[in-house]
């Protein structure tokens, strides 16, 4: 059982003793100065080559202290195919640093095509070149469309997210929309649940979550904490934490008492803390990847503090 997802994930969480996500979203306007020069800015391989250089600093910083980074793929995919190579290289170099690697790709199809992405994504990088741990997929295309994700995933020891409650404020307009007397969120996350029991690890393990798990957003604190009574065996992965308005409070319901069953993500609080008003005066652009350590070192502090993460480290 050493290879199952939701047993590495429970693994790193407790040897880093925290649920922090660092989400890398490179974005040209926001690069800490000099890093890429207004003149690349329309060129393709250069501003790739600078997402490279600055995901791979992240990286650097918060390999000792976070279980998992999550790379959002269509920062990359925008750069063209010199980004997809970049993307390829971030992961490979984000595992190489003992780190899970959740991508951000929120895919989707049916039949072969679906089954072409769970193997682009999640299959072994020898053979296409991705090697992800776990990927963001969406489930509004039926459960067939989710079977060729949860087979790649098992069969290769990955993992998969599938969206129920987003963070966004427009998420709700067709997920809350009620049928049979529940929200279409609640019909999504039962199917999750099942899943996620499908895909439980040995008993041995003593690890209480399945491979497959559910994206719930920090902005909806009440439905997130439905959901965690709901979806008992589901990993959560929880979007929304710092500039989307979500704190440590509104995702202490995420948690188990043990502290697992979540991983919080906070992409922008984290990579571009040089540019916020509490790290630029101290570290400015030249100082951005001490910004990164003290902006991560201060979410693991709250998410101790005030939620039962607290408990990994006791």
């Amino acid at each position: 059982m050493e290879n199952h997802f939701a047993v590495k994930l429970s693994a790193a969480l407790r040897r880093c003793g925290n649920p922090v996500l660092v989400g890398l979203d490179p974005r040209a306007e926001s690069l800490p100065a000099g890093m890429l020069a207004s003149d690349d800015v329309e060129r393709p391989e250069r501003v790739a080559a600078a997402f490279g250089e600055f995901c791979r600093g992240v990286i650097d910083v918060v390999a000792p202290l976070v279980p998992a980074v999550k790379p959002q793929a269509a920062f990359f995919e925008q750069q063209g195919p010199a980004g997809m190579v970049v993307l390829a290289e971030v992961i490979a170099h984000a595992r190489s640093q003992g780190l899970l690697v959740i991508l951000d790709g929120k895919r989707n199809d049916i039949g072969s095509t679906a089954t072409a992405y769970a193997h682009a994504y999640l299959g072994p990088v020898e053979q296409h070149g991705w090697g992800a741990d776990a990927l963001t997929v969406s489930p509004y295309l039926g459960e067939d469309s989710l079977e060729p994700f949860v087979e790649v995933a098992m069969d290769h020891g990955g993992g998969v997210f599938v969206l129920v409650k987003t963070s966004n404020p427009g998420g709700g307009r067709f997920q809350d929309l009620v049928a049979d007397g529940r929200p279409l969120y609640a019909h999504v996350g039962e199917l999750v649940q099942q899943l996620a029991q499908r895909t439980l690890p040995d008993a041995s393990s003593g690890c209480l979550y399945g491979s497959i798990g559910a994206v719930v957003g920090a902005t909806y604190p009440e439905q997130l904490h439905q959901l965690r009574q709901s979806l008992p065996n589901c990993w959560l992965l929880v979007p929304g934490f710092g500039a989307q308005g979500g704190g440590a409070a509104e995702v202490a319901s995420a948690f188990d008492e043990e502290g697992l069953g979540a991983i919080v993500n906070s992409s922008r609080g984290i990579i571009f803390a040089h540019s916020q008003d509490r790290y630029r005066d101290k570290f400015g652009d030249a100082g951005w990847q001490q910004a990164v350590e003290a902006a991560t070192r201060d979410m693991i502090g709250q998410l101790r503090e005030h939620t039962p993460a607290g408990q990994l480290t006791s």
